[in-house]
């Protein structure tokens, strides 16, 4: 359930970042409205997901898919560039936040650590 709410969160990141870019420095009411209410869900289930993924992980994940995501709708609805390079390196940050995923569940648990 933490992985859902990891993931949820991290579109939910994506949701309040073009909110942002739209909110024009918050001169726009409905957008910068839009962009505060989900940076707030954005962090609560960011929040929530932290409870049992490790921060690092977490963190890595939420940005990676906030970046990843946000880059690509900057993309398809800003008409920023989309060269070779950039979609290179946006497929080594997707495959990035899969490898996290997979290897979560592969690591110690603390107490098998600290023993």
């Amino acid at each position: 359930m933490a992985w859902i709410l990891l993931v949820i969160a991290g579109m939910t990141e994506i949701v309040w970042a073009i909110g942002l870019k739209l909110a024009d420095g918050f001169t726009n009411f409905v957008p910068s409205l839009v962009t505060l209410i989900f940076i707030v869900i954005s962090f609560m289930l960011f929040a929530f997901a932290m409870k049992t993924i490790p921060i690092g992980t977490a963190y890595a994940v939420f940005t990676g898919i906030g970046a990843a995501g946000t880059a690509i709708l900057g993309i398809l609805l800003f008409n920023e560039t989309a060269s070779l390079e950039k979609i290179f390196f946006l497929s080594l940050l997707l495959v990035g936040i899969i490898g996290l995923k997979v290897l979560d569940g592969k690591e110690p648990s603390r107490k098998e650590v600290s023993s």
